[in-house]
């Protein structure tokens, strides 16, 4: 009979808090995983502003409301997930650890691996910083290179190359708090870049490099591939937001009528279109009502995407591409760009992003798991979905193992059974 646990994700976002609880199963034969989402809740972020937390108090009620719709689909109480962590303040850096082998005869074993991977880490880390990854990217085994699986290797030098991700030790504790204020354990902290990247990367792209680029609301993170391995990851201060700002400041709207300009322009959600923004098809005119005014104006819809948002797109790859720049890497991604996350949706990003990076560009949607994923096969979904298979891949020993067992569902009216029990100890002897 195949075993299961239970692997949670929470996607602490600027513009939503995503929940997605999973039920895994593991054949005992083969040992071939399968993931499939028993729970699904999405609700409005508050608290959160570029991707770090502002406000405790509302970061906590927003996380409360999204864990607890989640768990009522999933019928199941969570103990522990694994949460993403994202903002201009995430750095990178490439780090190099040499160790000799122990074994006399000169045979890698796993202990080396594991010192050797440690001394990578040993660098000097100012104290408002703290590692949160580190990932290997190549070994060496008496200077031979390219080495991905060292164990069994024979050898009497050890040597790796691994990319670290930094955070703000502040941002870092003011996610663990309010994590831990909700009653979850957090299993792992992921660089939603990262954790993006397992759900819509393939191996090929990933061997011969690519840039992931997820678009948040506040943010954009970048995570690049060279040689199979991650050799460059940050985060930029501008995001999918900018654009509805934008849009906003151009035709004197509220924030969220400009907001629902920019989704209907980009034709997706299938949202329904407000009184004050209509569209006219023939001459391809959108109807706007200015704020404090009764007066409906019309806009073409050209002017929108050319004269507003184009520019804000424009700008925001154009500092990926100065990113990639400056690591040096802007040449080594034939595979190209993914985009994704919910900006990757907005009008005109795939054609912009094609013209200032010179690369393939296609837009990536989530994969990998099954189940209720009717509404998670989207872009914006691409953190959450790769926080479960980053928890299954990379870390099952700290998942939950539960196979819905009684004692972890949820029982209605749990105070008045506790009352009853107290009731009849009472009256024993």
């Amino acid at each position: 009979m195949a075993k299961q646990k239970i692997v949670a994700g929470i996607d602490i976002g600027s513009s939503k808090i995503t929940t997605l609880i999973s039920q895994v199963s593991i054949e005992p034969l083969t040992y071939e995983t399968s993931v499939s989402i028993v729970g699904v809740s999405n609700t409005p972020s508050r608290g959160v502003k570029k991707g770090q937390i502002v406000n405790i108090e509302e970061a906590v009620e927003s996380i409360i409301a999204s864990v607890e719709a989640a768990e009522r689909m999933a019928g199941y109480n969570l103990d522990s997930a694994f949460i993403s962590v994202g903002g201009a303040h995430v750095a990178s850096q490439n780090s190099t650890g040499v160790v000799a082998v122990s074994d006399p005869s000169g045979e890698v074993n796993a202990a080396d691996v594991t010192r050797v991977i440690s001394a990578a880490r040993a660098i000097s880390v100012p104290a408002a910083r703290q590692v949160v990854h580190v990932l290997p990217r190549e070994f060496m085994v008496d200077g031979e290179r390219g080495v991905r699986d060292p164990v069994g290797m024979s050898g009497v030098r050890l040597e790796v190359d691994t990319h670290l991700i930094t955070v703000s030790t502040a941002a870092l504790k003011n996610v663990s708090k309010a994590v831990n204020e909700v009653g979850v354990k957090i299993n792992d902290t992921v660089f939603s870049a990262l954790a993006s990247a397992y759900a819509t990367l393939s191996d090929t792209e990933k061997e011969l490099g690519c840039v992931l680029i997820d678009i948040g609301a506040g943010t954009t993170s970048i995570a690049a591939y060279v040689d199979g391995a991650l050799a460059y990851s940050g985060a930029l201060p501008v995001g999918a937001r900018n654009v509805t700002n934008d849009l906003a400041i151009g035709l004197r709207v509220s924030l969220d009528t400009a907001e629902n300009i920019k989704l209907m322009l980009s034709d997706r959600n299938n949202i329904e279109r407000p009184r004050i923004a209509g569209k006219d098809s023939k001459h391809e005119q959108i109807e706007i009502s200015e704020t404090g005014s009764s007066e409906v104006k019309k806009v073409a819809k050209r002017t929108l995407t050319e004269g507003i948002i184009k520019p804000r797109l424009n700008e925001i790859f154009s500092m990926v591409r100065a990113e990639l720049e400056r690591a040096g890497i802007v040449h080594k991604i034939p595979s190209g760009a993914i985009l994704t996350g919910g900006g990757a949706l907005t009008v005109g990003a795939e054609d912009a992003a094609r013209k200032v990076l010179s690369v393939p560009v296609r837009v990536a949607s989530p994969g990998g798991v099954s189940g209720l994923i009717d509404d998670i096969l989207s872009p914006q979904y691409a953190t959450a979905v790769g926080l479960i298979l980053y928890g299954v891949r990379m870390s099952p020993e700290s998942a939950q193992t539960n196979s819905f067992s009684a004692s972890k569902m949820k029982l209605p009216n749990t105070k008045i059974f506790t009352r009853l029990v107290e009731s009849i100890r009472d009256l024993l002897p």
